[in-house]
């Protein structure tokens, strides 16, 4: 019999643990086929169609519009938001119903027995039904939790800032890559048709010159030079070609725009330099105080210096007021129902003692985060003259590069004079069109590296590219928003 019951328990134990046994089944193709498909509807809908050529300021609106990171970024505000709302609730008395049904096998009953003689003094009986229903409604406030709860709340209020703060670097990100993006598409549009052309003349002169030395005819050892210059140029001009062809399909991704999309450009006429019309001094001052890393270490400061006020608050007595309405069924009361308050007064003396350690904590991490920003704010100056530097020397580089394409450019001129003259072999006029093409290609990375530096200028400052209010969220309004606000940043106007 004992071994039965023994191997009916190892059984009952082997079936429980069984059942605790946790599997998890692979996710079937078809469910991610369906959830790719979903992703693709979702990534790109609700968008206003591209309709006209894409101007510098309507690719900032699309990706500050439909950039998915951008679009995370304001879901974590909003998030943050209801978050502050949450925290509100803490500072609320805490109120606990409770409703039910009470009962037992037999009578709750009771009798007395007398301390002196040990006999007992009153027979068994009972004042409480079997079965009875009872129902509670307690409401209780602590000062003290109030408080704290308060200080919390603000706390989170905070947290909600940094949020919106880390949200303006994302967009501060987002409108550099772009300008980036959209100037060396611009270049691409510029050159990558000069660059086909001319890789079709270099390859039918490699032909032409691989049938003449198939007939035997020249020098066999020229031939082979020319043709090796010829593949030469093709190597720099597809080098060329790589760098260009990526550029519209980073601003594609950038504009959140189907990849494949084709994007027309209306870049500005010709090369306009921007000037910097702000004195560097002021540009300092403006970066210490604008920028997203350094308003969001003084949210951690205050938040800090909060804690410490929490900290304090625990060393007090918590003066806490209860009020409360009660129901029993219970036949043999003669109120089944009653309300009840009360006053007390709660302390925790082990606060006392672990108070002092919390709050040189407490100051210690406010004093951490002092450090921090002053530290940042180093770096944050270096990063404003880096920038300021950057933007002067690619000022030089594009005026070096332009003269430079300009002499490209007369040359090239006077080599098809004398290639239609005959008094130079093609490969000559396909090096000057080569040389040319590069001269052109350098001037215009360069003017696009120096639109970057003079948008990395103002972003380092912490300047934000839109205004604080749009008309609407339209992509023209925000495009008109971003014009206006570059066209103050010209203008001098922070």
């Amino acid at each position: 019999m004992k071994k039965s019951q023994a191997l009916f328990a190892v059984s009952l134990l082997t079936l429980t643990i069984s059942g605790c046994a946790v599997t998890s089944q692979p996710i079937e193709r078809s469910v991610s086929e369906q959830r790719a498909q979903s992703d693709l509807q979702t990534m790109f809908a609700d968008q206003e169609s591209l309709s006209a050529p894409l101007t510098l300021h309507e690719a900032m609106a699309r990706a500050v519009k439909y950039n998915l990171e951008a679009r995370l970024k304001v879901m974590e505000e909003a998030m943050a938001q209801r978050q502050v709302d949450l925290a509100t609730f803490d500072m609320l008395p805490r109120m606990a119903l409770s409703a039910g049904y009470a009962g037992r096998s037999n009578v709750s009953a009771s009798s007395s027995r007398s301390v002196e003689t040990g006999t007992q003094s009153l027979e068994p009986s009972t004042s409480q039904d079997r079965d009875r229903g009872v129902a509670d409604l307690t409401m209780v406030w602590n000062v003290l939790d109030f408080g704290v709860s308060y200080v919390s709340a603000k706390q989170q209020g905070d947290q909600r800032l940094i949020v919106q703060e880390r949200r303006r670097k994302v967009v501060h990100t987002i409108v550099q890559d772009v300008r980036s993006a959209y100037w060396r598409a611009v270049a691409a549009d510029r050159l990558l048709t000069q660059i086909d052309s001319l890789m079709a003349r270099v390859a039918q002169a490699r032909d032409n010159s691989q049938r003449l030395s198939e007939q035997r005819i020249g020098d066999p050892i020229q031939a082979l030079s020319y043709q090796r210059a010829l593949i030469e140029a093709t190597r720099q001009l597809e080098e060329q070609r790589r760098a260009l062809s990526l550029a519209k399909t980073e601003l594609a991704t950038l504009i959140n725009l189907p990849l494949g999309t084709q994007v027309e450009l209306a870049p500005e006429e010709g090369y306009q330099v921007p000037e910097l019309k702000v004195e560097l001094s002021r540009l300092e001052q403006e970066a210490l105080a604008s920028r997203p890393e350094l308003r969001e270490q003084d949210y951690h400061a205050r938040i800090s210096a909060a804690e410490t006020r929490k900290a304090m608050l625990r060393l007090l007595p918590g003066l806490e007021f209860s009020t409360g309405g009660h129901y029993d069924s219970n036949s043999f009361l003669v109120n089944q129902s009653w309300a009840d308050y009360g006053v007390k007064v709660t302390w925790n003396l082990f606060n006392v003692l672990s108070a002092p350690a919390a709050i040189d904590v407490a100051k210690a991490g406010q004093e951490v985060a002092d450090a921090r920003r002053q530290a940042m704010s180093m770096a944050v100056l270096a990063q404003l003259h880096v920038a300021n530097a950057n933007f002067r020397e690619a000022q030089r580089q594009f005026q070096t590069s332009q003269q430079l394409a300009g002499l490209d450019g007369q040359i090239v001129e006077q080599l098809r004079n004398r290639y239609q003259a005959q008094g130079i072999g093609e490969l000559e006029l396909i090096q000057g069109e080569l040389n040319t093409l590069q001269a052109d290609l350098r001037r215009d990375l360069a003017y696009a590296e120096l639109r970057n530096s003079y948008g990395q200028l103002f972003a380092s400052v912490g300047l934000d590219p839109l205004p604080e209010s749009i008309a609407s969220d339209s992509v023209a309004d925000i495009a008109a928003a971003f014009a206006s606000r570059e066209a103050e940043w010209q203008a001098g106007q922070l």
